[in-house]
């Protein structure tokens, strides 16, 4: 056997023994839990046989507590790049069965490289997270390789979108990276995130909660809306994220995919014609609206379980990908709070910084009232939501279905907040508030000086409804750019946004502005 050959030889097997990764009984013990491998993730993301792994061979150089015995090639993250429906992707997969998927500073190395080829090459980065968080062993290097880590997340926000998968523990520093991308999405079940975790909870303020609760998919999805997605299982967290990719583009400069569309442009939706309750009281389901407007009623929603009082997500108008943003009646009455606010002003800054147009229905009453929105900074959070949507230079297209008063109005993607073009149903109100409360405010002395105070109030609220409730009085000023049948909604709004398509807007020059956080 010639010395190549036995080279080549060498090559194989080496290659053979990273791809076990911590070996065979830990793959065992991996997929005892109803978890893949970080390779076997990678296979089901990306486009078959697309995949080209890089540092490979790369080992930790740790020589403390007998690390210097341990060494597995890969030393514990599967990095390099692949496709998705013929894009290129970068991604990293966090492997458990090398020594719990923990962070080492050669670990950071190569999850920042891949995050550097990201960057330059103008792709997306895919995380797939499962660590037991930094290597105790490695110290200040471990914390310093996060710092890399995140460092990146921060110069990429903004530039390329960027993905989280968190398939199993994410816990204490770890945490940071997935919290500064565009979207995350956790297993159900086999996942958690959380900075501290149960043990020391426990030791510090007596209180006694599970992993699960304390930070599980169920309580980021619903409670903290730390994270956008959940899944049941690991197939379809990661076509869910296939799915994702479909509708974002690679970078900042680019524009989303179109897709072939095969629903008719101008098809008609009657219901929408009656959609809308005679009673101003009675609520209705934005899904409704969402499903009959856009391509073959396919929606993307993010956040579903978190601020059910708005609605965000992906979809598409005439094969083109685009942001929904819309208020629900059926859920708190469509009001804005802290947690809805922030919600929408994230979505609408993510669209905005990857050139995805703005779709908008309007249909909120106000922000909630109350000690609890206050003490909580309901002013800030709704501040978050005006700045956002100020700040987009993204076409922009705003549909005013029922009400929309006051600040609730103004932050809602409003003409004054530079959306290109504002419709309305001829069901819109576009007042300062609803008609009984503004009669209440400024007829309450006269009416106590009449015989019939009820009767009076009752008369000056069908004058108020008459000059005010309705989208005619804003459209009589330019607020609104035209009324229409609400069963025409979705050709109206594939016009706009062909209109739209070649919108140049600019902000002022500045190195950024100040949001308030």
């Amino acid at each position: 056997m010639s010395n190549q050959v036995e080279k080549i030889k060498e090559l194989i097997e080496l290659r053979a023994k990273a791809r076990l990764g911590g070996g065979e009984k830990a793959i065992d013990k991996q997929h005892a839990k109803g978890k893949y491998t970080a390779r076997e993730r990678i296979t089901m993301l990306v486009d078959e046989g697309s995949f080209e792994e890089i540092d490979m061979f790369v080992q930790h150089r740790c020589t403390n507590f007998g690390q210097e015995k341990k060494h597995f090639l890969g030393d514990g993250v599967v990095t390099g790049c692949g496709t998705i429906d013929g894009r290129l992707v970068y991604v990293f997969a966090q492997d458990f069965t090398v020594f719990g998927g923990s962070l080492s500073e050669t670990m950071a190395q190569k999850i920042c490289k891949v995050m550097d080829l990201a960057m330059r090459m103008g792709a997306p980065c895919i995380g797939i997270n499962d660590s037991g968080g930094a290597r105790i062993q490695e110290a200040v290097n471990a914390l310093a390789g996060y710092s890399e880590i995140f460092e990146r997340n921060i110069l990429a926000s903004g530039v390329i979108p960027q993905i989280s998968g968190i398939f199993g523990p994410c816990a204490g520093g770890a945490v940071y990276s997935p919290a500064l991308t565009d979207f995350t999405i956790m297993m159900e079940g086999t996942s958690y995130m959380f900075l501290t975790g149960p043990k020391v909870v426990k030791t510090v303020t007596g209180e006694d909660v599970n992993e699960e609760n304390l930070g599980g998919a169920s309580v980021h999805s619903s409670k903290s809306g730390v994270t956008h997605f959940t899944a049941a299982t690991e197939e379809d967290a990661l076509s869910l994220i296939r799915n994702l990719i479909s509708y974002i583009p690679q970078n900042n400069m680019e524009e989303a995919p179109r897709k072939a569309c095969d629903d008719p442009i101008d098809r008609i939706e009657d219901s929408l014609n009656e959609i809308i309750p005679d009673n101003p009281n009675h609520a209705y389901d934005m899904y409704e609206v969402i499903g009959a407007i856009v391509d073959n009623g396919e929606f993307l929603e993010v956040h579903k379980n978190y601020a059910k009082n708005i609605i965000v997500g992906f979809a598409r108008m005439n094969g083109q990908s685009v942001g929904v943003v819309a208020n629900q009646p059926k859920m708190m009455a469509g009001v804005l709070d802290c947690n809805a606010s922030r919600k929408g002003a994230r979505f609408v800054r993510f669209c905005d910084a990857f050139n995805i147009p703005l779709v908008t229905l309007v249909d909120v009453p106000g922000f909630l009232p109350g000690t609890g929105q206050e003490y909580n900074g309901v002013i800030l959070h709704g501040a978050k939501l005006l700045y956002a949507y100020g700040e987009a230079t993204v076409p922009k297209v705003t549909i005013t279905l029922r009400k929309s008063y006051g600040g609730s109005h103004i932050v809602m993607g409003c003409k004054q907040l530079r959306a290109d073009i504002n419709y309305a149903w001829p069901t819109a109100e576009i007042a300062v508030m609803g008609a009984a409360g503004a009669v209440a405010v400024l007829f309450a002395k006269e009416a106590k000086d009449k015989e019939d105070p009820k009767a009076f109030l009752a008369e000056k609220e069908a004058e108020y409804q008459k000059l005010f409730a309705n989208p005619y009085n804003a459209a009589s000023y330019g607020y609104i750019d035209d009324v229409i049948e609400p069963r025409n909604t979705r050709f109206r709004i594939i016009r706009a946004l062909e209109q739209l398509k070649n919108k140049r807007q600019t902000t002022p020059a500045k190195k950024h502005g100040n949001i308030p956080l």
